[in-house]
């Protein structure tokens, strides 16, 4: 089973223009969709629809709408109750699959809703081949918790992934080895925050077909004790660093609609390809299939396995 952790969960509306957007304008919408998002929602949702076992572990109040959509999905969750709503996220989409994401801060969890959101990670992850741990922290999250809930996982023996950004990111760096991950999932600008690095030089090099710059600052982080750092990189595809070695995927051609999901469907890839046994270059390729599946599809749609190109995603290995 996966169990993945969203600790700000939101009720993601998607409003599709029919125009670039402009400052100050009116804007016409062509359509709005509503789902329940979240990273690890996300993550948990493309599991579900891979007909993978999965559990998610959100903050929740019983009647909110968020669970409504989880139901209607058929997507398994457990909750910690909340007196206030879920946050709602808006997104909006252009023709040529520009995406502007307007995100609220979430409600603040207080410090027994942390703890109980912890302790029931734990209880889920005793029968759990993979925990996820997800996105933002929302206000009252001390920012040292993904890199506390590493620690406390790892005893029970299941593979942890770890995909967030800015503070709670380098808060979880600051605690290698102990609260190294199974998989590190950073974009460009989070391999920068992680290692000094330009995030535009890293992203431009690769889709000028020189990923060594990227490999060489992934190596970095596996050095400190991460177990494969996955590095997705937009148009450009993802490297991939292990101990074992280090390899490029490149997407097949797609036109992009939204960019939405489209790095958590990459961490369901991988982590279902995991569980499949199969290889490193192949964990990379169902990786980067997902990823770009879920950038053709518009607003916050997530892929389905008859909907991935996988054959056509090419990966070569590469000296690290």
């Amino acid at each position: 089973m996966i169990v993945t952790l969203t600790a700000n969960p939101s009720l993601d509306r998607t409003a599709t223009l029919d125009r670039p957007l402009t400052r100050g304008d009116v804007h016409r919408v062509g359509s709005v969709t509503v789902e329940p998002g979240g990273k690890g929602i996300n993550v948990a949702r493309v599991v579900h629809d891979a007909g993978h076992p999965v559990r998610a572990i959100l903050p929740a109040a019983p009647d909110d709408l968020i669970l409504r959509g989880l139901d209607a999905l058929r997507v398994p969750y457990r909750t910690v109750p909340l007196a206030e709503p879920v946050r709602t996220n808006l997104t909006l989409t252009e023709a040529d699959g520009t995406t502007t994401k307007i995100n609220e801060p979430g409600p603040s969890l207080d410090a027994e809703t942390v703890e109980r959101l912890a302790n029931l990670l734990v209880l889920e992850s005793e029968r759990a081949d993979w925990v996820v741990l997800s996105g933002s922290l929302p206000p009252g999250v001390p920012e040292d918790w993904y890199a506390n809930l590493v620690k406390a996982l790892r005893p029970w023996g299941c593979r942890i992934a770890v995909d967030t950004s800015d503070a709670p990111l380098l808060a979880l760096a600051a605690e290698f080895p102990d609260a190294a991950p199974d998989l590190l999932k950073p974009n460009s600008e989070e391999l920068a925050q992680l290692t000094g690095v330009d995030a535009e030089s890293l992203e431009a090099a690769a889709a000028g077909g020189d990923p060594s710059a990227c490999v060489a600052a992934a190596r970095t982080l596996v050095d400190r004790g991460v177990g494969a750092v996955m590095a997705t990189l937009g148009g450009a595809g993802a490297v991939l660093v292990t101990a074992e070695g280090a390899w490029h995927a490149s997407p097949p051609p797609v036109t992009v609609r939204s960019t939405v999901g489209a790095g958590d469907s990459s961490v369901s890839g991988y982590v279902l390809a995991h569980t499949r046994e199969l290889a490193a270059p192949d964990r990379l390729r169902l990786a980067v299939a997902y990823g770009s599946a879920a950038a053709s599809l518009a607003g916050t749609a997530l892929p389905h396995p008859e909907q991935l190109n996988t054959a056509a995603v090419t990966v070569v290995p590469l000296e690290s």
